[in-house]
């Protein structure tokens, strides 16, 4: 793992890898289900890499072969027990998961993360700066939206709810169509999605999945990498509010707009 070079905002999975003639390293999502990762060489879509440890150099591809396109298969070890697989073959998206026991993996996972999962970053705030923050609030007359809240999620346009399974639900399209998946908890900045999406790049368009709507806006830029961003309505305690995100995968900053600065505030936003 890799805690220094974020894919999907989370760790990534750091590994050596070589095709035709070339080497480097590359970063895998460590979210199950992203096909997201950065590389130092170009792997052209169907061909087969070669994977090894970057630190004891093992070559990682086994004897397995993937079931969709006969590739060999690359197994991680898990550390609360089980395996996950993916295919070495780059654009096939083949992967499973395996647990020795499944029931003593869930304990573990439910241990460290909660039932539910982890839903916001540990509040890493000092003592300080918690106070402060208080002393604020008391004398703020408007509404404070607190990280860690969980953002009941609308589109602007059709007003369906955009939250599924608990997960904030976007159409995306970037070459081809896909979903991305958000969490919907104010200041929580893991997500994961369906079609491969480059670090650092804005995307093509995010569309409401009901109505098929775009909610980029041309209007309103990303307040820190000045890319375009993309609006949907979350419920504050008075009515539904305008909520922006940037469209560049990896950029953290999200905001109001400015008539609804004066009314709402969002606990360790940039915007104030």
């Amino acid at each position: 793992m890799d805690k220094d070079h974020l894919v999907d905002n989370e760790s990534s999975i750091k590994l050596s890898v070589e095709s035709k003639g070339q080497k480097g390293s590359i970063y895998l999502s460590s979210i199950y289900g992203s096909y997201n990762y950065t590389s130092e060489i170009e792997i052209p879509a169907g061909e087969i890499a070669i994977f090894s440890c970057t630190h004891c150099n093992e070559i990682l591809n086994s004897k397995a072969e993937c079931l969709t396109c006969g590739a060999p298969m690359i197994p991680f070890y898990l550390d609360m027990g089980g395996k996950v697989s993916i295919c070495s073959r780059s654009g096939c998206k083949n992967h499973h998961v395996e647990f020795e026991d499944l029931s003593q993996a869930l304990r573990k996972l439910y241990q460290e993360y909660g039932f539910r999962g982890r839903k916001y970053p540990q509040d890493e705030r000092t003592q300080e700066q918690k106070e402060k923050f208080v002393e604020k609030k008391k004398d703020e007359r408007a509404e404070i939206i607190e990280s860690g809240s969980f953002l009941q999620s609308y589109c602007p346009h059709c007003r369906k709810s955009l939250i599924e399974n608990d997960l904030l639900k976007l159409k995306i399209i970037n070459g081809e169509e896909g979903f991305l998946l958000l969490s919907p908890y104010l200041n929580s900045f893991t997500s994961k999605s369906t079609i491969y999406l480059p670090e650092d790049k804005p995307v093509t368009d995010i569309k409401c999945f009901h109505c098929n709507t775009s909610l980029v806006e041309k209007d309103m830029g990303c307040g820190k990498c000045g890319s375009r961003t993309a609006k949907i309505n979350v419920s504050a305690s008075s009515k539904l509010i305008d909520f922006y995100i940037c469209t560049k995968k990896g950029c953290r900053w999200h905001g109001l707009s400015e008539e609804d600065l004066y009314s709402i505030k969002l606990e360790e936003s940039d915007e104030w």
